[in-house]
């Protein structure tokens, strides 16, 4: 379970997509929209992706994480759409044997998808204005 998708993000479904007979641990992280971004408050964020590629570079960054760490199974959704604050943008699941290992995929994962795939995102702020932000550019 990797792609992109408008659909709200089910953590439990991502959960259960990675469950092994073999994992020790099952690590999930959510992506939610903040209600602030340096000192403005967010009314909401709208995602963009360049679908095709931004699909196939999230089935490329589970691969390199499959290589990396010694993990059974990955779940990683992206949502394309506008997104109140507390809204889930990206969900991702990760099994392996031992906890290091899940946690750590995880990481690599959540850092290597906001610099490299091909998602933005549009801010829109209380005072009406709006701002984009690259793939990359945020934390």
């Amino acid at each position: 379970m990797i792609g992109i998708t408008k659909e709200e993000i089910d953590l439990g479904a991502l959960a259960h997509a990675v469950e092994d007979p073999a994992a020790g641990a099952i690590v999930t992280f959510a992506g939610a929209t903040r209600n602030e971004t340096d000192g403005r408050q967010v009314l909401s964020l709208t995602y963009q992706a360049y679908d095709g590629m931004a699909e196939s570079k999230l089935f490329e960054v589970a691969e390199q994480a499959r290589e990396r760490f010694d993990i059974l199974k990955i779940a990683v959704l992206h949502r394309v759409d506008t997104l109140p604050v507390g809204g889930v943008s990206i969900g991702i699941a990760v099994s392996a044997g031992h906890r290091p290992a899940a946690f750590e995929a995880c990481r690599f994962l959540i850092d290597t998808i906001k610099k490299e795939v091909p998602i933005w995102k549009r801010e829109v702020f209380a005072d009406g204005e709006s701002a984009w932000v690259h793939p990359g550019d945020c934390c």
